[in-house]
């Protein structure tokens, strides 16, 4: 991976290859910041860099035979460590699961956690960098490099490292052996150990570049500019969260859709619609019924917001921010928590299974009640 390919971040870019430049570069590196800054990515990008054998003024070369096997992240002189989950069969080690990271990397580097363990199927357990996977790092790199002159240990997410795991690395990680490169790639710099931080050198990963963020985001997905700027407002310099508000962008077109028409019969009290609402809602299935549910609360709440008129400080999509201007002023301090809470039951009942017409009445109803407040 070269730096190239990672959206914007320029400054750590340069940063990075003039440590190079300048013989000084760390032995251990803390890479922290928002999850979708691109903090992985820039990590192997510097990790392939420093490996390369034909280096470019900006860039690794992209073909010698180190660069190449960077691109398959098959290096022998490459080493992850990641949280994983216990699963019958395979040692709780990053290497055990060395092909499913590779294949999720190699697809897209900008990756969160719960995507990681919903490829690993995890059905809920939660993710851990272990104790046994200190023995594996030790050994690793007691062991001369095979091609490099760098030996590179990317851990992601330490702050999932158990604290027996974190105590055993504290020798190796204050004193490497020669030419061992520790790169730490944190999205919760304050759950990290303290121990493990001081030993450290911090580097802040910002948010990308809305104006980078938009441009790269109309080319990929072929949105239109206001659908791309909106994205990137909500998004917050976060690409793992552009992605998700991207694909989220249908089903939001749904539930805006639904949103409206329910605001406007419960305002109009038109009883014989909202029980044929109520009954529509109750046949899409209860994900999409969930969704319905979350969307509205969170909406509500950013309607209530919108009458403070500090676009700072809502969140709305421009379809969305239309249908406010209108809508807003009906959400005061007397009826907005009532609203919201209405939502965020139907969404707790339809989580544990109740009967989805009867919720969907029942909320139409509750906020007949309230909305003229």
């Amino acid at each position: 991976m070269k730096f190239e390919e990672i959206l914007g971040q320029s400054e750590i870019k340069e940063k990075l290859i003039q440590s190079y430049m300048n013989n000084r570069v760390s032995h251990s590196y803390l890479f922290f910041g928002t999850a979708g800054s691109g903090k992985l990515g820039l990590a192997i990008a510097f990790a392939q860099y420093l490996s390369c054998t034909n280096k470019q003024e900006n860039d690794s070369c992209g073909q010698c035979p180190s660069c190449k096997k960077y691109e398959k992240l098959i290096h022998p002189d490459l080493h992850f460590v990641f949280p994983v989950i216990t699963e019958a069969g395979k040692k709780k080690i990053s290497d055990a699961f060395i092909s499913e990271w590779r294949e999720m990397i190699l697809s897209d580097v900008y990756v969160s956690y719960n995507e990681w363990m919903q490829n690993l199927g995890s059905q809920n357990k939660q993710g851990l960098i272990s104790v046994d996977e200190s023995a594996e790092i030790i050994r690793k790199l007691s062991l001369k490099s095979f091609e490099s002159e760098y030996k590179i240990m990317i851990i992601w997410l330490p702050e999932k490292m158990h604290v027996s795991c974190a105590n055993k690395l504290l020798k190796i990680l204050e004193e490497p052996p020669h030419n061992t490169i520790f790169i730490l790639v944190s999205d919760e710099r304050e759950s990290v150990l303290p121990t493990i931080l001081s030993r450290t050198q911090a580097v802040k990963i910002l948010g990308i570049d809305d104006d980078i963020m938009e441009k790269h985001i109309i080319d990929k997905y072929n949105l239109s500019a206001q659908e791309a700027k909106d994205i990137v407002r909500i998004s917050n310099g976060s690409y793992v969260e552009a992605k998700q508000q991207i694909l989220a962008n249908e089903e939001n077109k749904f539930n805006l859709k639904q949103f409206i028409h329910f605001m406007r019969l419960t305002y109009s009290r038109n009883i014989a619609e909202a029980l044929t609402w109520a009954e529509d809602m109750a046949k899409i299935g209860r994900e999409p019924q969930k969704s319905f549910l979350k969307y509205s609360s969170i909406l509500i709440r950013e309607n209530f917001v919108y009458n403070f008129n500090d676009n700072n400080i809502y969140y709305l999509t421009k379809e969305e921010e239309e249908f406010a201007r209108n809508f807003a002023r009906f959400l005061n301090s007397e009826n907005v928590n009532s609203i919201a809470k209405i939502f965020d039951d139907a969404h707790y009942g339809i989580e544990r299974n109740g009967a989805a017409k009867i919720i969907f009445t029942d909320i139409a109803f509750l906020v007949m009640r309230v909305i003229r407040k």
